[in-house]
């Protein structure tokens, strides 16, 4: 792990050198930074207020060296161990190994032009390093006046003991950071000019300081594990690729929160349906940690296999309601879910609790859908409504969680206004961007809750190729279906699949016809796949059924399930869709 300086109001590694105990000295007497023992006491409470302000870990060790200079020394350094700043475990490493460690905070009066280990680089131990006791066996270590011999046994580099010469830095003491008898790291601090060197007492004092801050270092340890920990969970129960979208264009993104507390049950799903279509899945469970991160997994779970069963986005909120009321942790979430048609470019979509989804035209014209927003999942108030949306190509459509607009500033309605006028300007002559839209979405940089986003964009082309007719509702719907197929594979250059797309069309049809009141309408799909479907008006969906060797019928769609790569059927208004899924060969390779 990397660690980026903080800019800090006293200076930091930098060099000027000469003169410098005349204006410490000057500085000094103006600050009045001798501690006198009956302000030790009254210096040490106020070290509870000052520092661990944030569950930052590198924040909280720069406020313990700030807190420290002047009136302790006039420089301080905080190095915490690697293996900590990486989220693992603290380890005790093979006797006579020092541990290693990284620069996190350094603090000094500016008239100090001392060259410490820059923050975020590992800290340079050399052999035979003064410091090497309070790392190995986590005792202070002293040094009232430093030797010309010691400046490199102290400093990292010649050039920082060189640095410190000049400076005129003349003590130094390391003190461990223990919290809950967890080593941490350490503290280390320099004196200089006519300042008096560091006693037993300076080295009490900053131990009682060390503990203090190491508890607030420890906190913010094991809160950035928490937090990692949930962040790994949510990662990893959201779809790590997009799948193959025919007419449409997706982007995602997750972004966790800069609070660890924010961390819990946003998802988002792509789900590639059959007839090319595509649903679009957003959701927030409404509670944070490792509990909403698990909540948030069952749902998606469900989701997902509702919708690869083909259920209309208002039924499969309903059936996510049941599974959220069954849930031991009683926990209630919002939803929407929007499934993409490429042949009519249209969006279904019905929404649980959920904020309205964005509309962004090709010229950067923004609005926000109106449409009925059905209770949360979980609450057991249903059924839910949905409504169609026509997409021209190039609209975009802008799902997300409402941790992209929540501030603990603003009114919600100005942040709705604010991503609408933002997304018009940043989609304008753009297909995607869901990424950037986070980034400038009202909550910037500074959110305190998760935030997913989805941005699709329809743009149907030569990958998706579509014909559908009527067919009659009479015997001569078999034999006209299987012309119409044979004739446009042949367009197609598919004549291998002819035979076995016609017995299938048959199958369907004849089902159609026995079951169904007759056929209705006849669609034939060419993406990555070809994809057959019938219609019709009957409200049963089909079933492979068992069948003895003496029955004349019933093995159609046993053909079928042989035959094909996947079949399925789903429920329309006027009646269902049953549909055929086969694998298109690939061409063969010429010598």
């Amino acid at each position: 792990m990397v660690l980026e300086r903080r800019p800090t109001a006293r200076r930091t590694l930098a060099g000027r050198g000469r003169g410098a105990s005349a204006a410490l000295r000057r500085t000094r007497e103006a600050l009045g930074t001798m501690l006198a023992p009956r302000d030790r006491l009254t210096w040490l409470n106020e070290a509870s207020s000052r520092i661990g302000t944030t569950l930052d870990l590198e924040q909280t060790c720069q406020e313990l060296a700030d807190y420290a200079v002047p009136e302790l020394a006039d420089g301080a350094a905080v190095d915490v161990l690697d293996s900590i700043l990486r989220g693992e475990q603290p380890v005790t490493p093979p006797a006579g190994r020092l541990p290693v460690t990284r620069a996190v905070a350094v603090s000094e009066l500016p008239e100090l032009d001392l060259e410490p280990d820059p923050v975020g680089d590992l800290s340079t131990r050399r052999s035979g390093s003064l410091v090497n006791p309070c790392l190995l066996e986590q005792r202070p270590v002293l040094v009232s006046r430093i030797e010309p011999h010691e400046y490199e046994m102290i400093a990292p580099t010649r050039n920082a003991a060189l640095a410190m010469q000049r400076a005129g830095v003349h003590s130094y003491m390391a003190v461990p950071l223990v919290a809950r008898g967890v080593f941490l790291g350490i503290a280390d601090y320099v004196r200089a000019g006519t300042r008096p060197g560091f006693t037993r007492t300076d080295v009490s004092l900053a131990m009682e300081l060390a503990t203090k801050a190491a508890v607030y270092v420890d906190n913010a340890r094991m809160y950035g594990r928490e937090r990692q920990a949930v962040v790994s969970l949510q990662r990893s129960l959201l779809p790590r690729a997009t799948p193959e979208t025919p007419g449409l264009a997706v982007d995602t993104c997750y972004a966790p929160a800069n609070e660890p507390q924010g961390v819990g049950g946003d998802w988002f799903d792509v789900v590639g349906l059959p007839g090319g279509r595509t649903a679009l899945v957003v959701g927030d469970v409404m509670s944070h940690g490792m509990a909403a991160a698990a909540t948030m997994g069952r749902l998606r779970a469900v989701a997902r296999t509702l919708m690869n069963l083909d259920i209309a986005p208002e039924r499969v909120l309903g059936r996510l309601d049941l599974a959220a009321r069954d849930l031991e942790e009683d926990q209630v979430a919002t939803c929407l879910v929007a499934v993409h048609d490429p042949v009519d470019r249209t969006y279904t979509l019905a929404a649980a609790g959920q904020v309205p989804p964005l509309v962004v035209d090709g010229r950067g014209n923004a609005r926000y859908l109106e449409m009925p927003v059905g209770a949360p999942l979980g609450s057991g108030v249903i059924p839910y409504d949905a409504v169609e949306l026509s997409a021209e190509e190039g609209d975009r459509l802008v799902l997300y969680t409402d941790g992209l607009i929540k501030t603990r500033e603003d009114d919600l309605d100005h942040c709705l206004d604010l991503l609408r006028k933002r997304a018009g300007e940043l989609l304008a002559g753009r297909m995607l961007g869901a990424e950037e839209l986070v980034h400038a979405a009202p909550t910037g940089v500074h959110r305190f809750d998760e935030a997913v986003t989805v941005v699709s964009a329809s743009c149907p082309g030569g990958d998706v190729l579509l014909r559908q007719w009527d067919l009659p509702g009479d015997g001569a719907a078999a034999g006209r279906a299987r012309r119409l197929v044979r004739e446009q594979l042949g367009r197609w250059r598919l004549e291998e699949m002819s035979d076995v797309t016609e017995l299938v069309v048959s199958e369907l049809v004849g089902n159609a016809l026995r079951y169904g009141g007759g056929p209705g309408r006849l669609r034939l799909l060419r993406h990555s796949r070809l994809v057959v479907e019938v219609s019709d008006t009957g409200p049963d969906l089909p079933q492979i059924q068992h069948v003895s060797l003496n029955d004349e019928g019933g093995r159609g769609l046993q053909l079928v399930n042989l035959l094909c790569r996947r079949w399925g059927s789903c429920r329309t208004p006027l009646g269902k869709v049953v549909w055929a899924e086969q694998d298109i060969p690939l061409p063969a390779e010429s010598d």
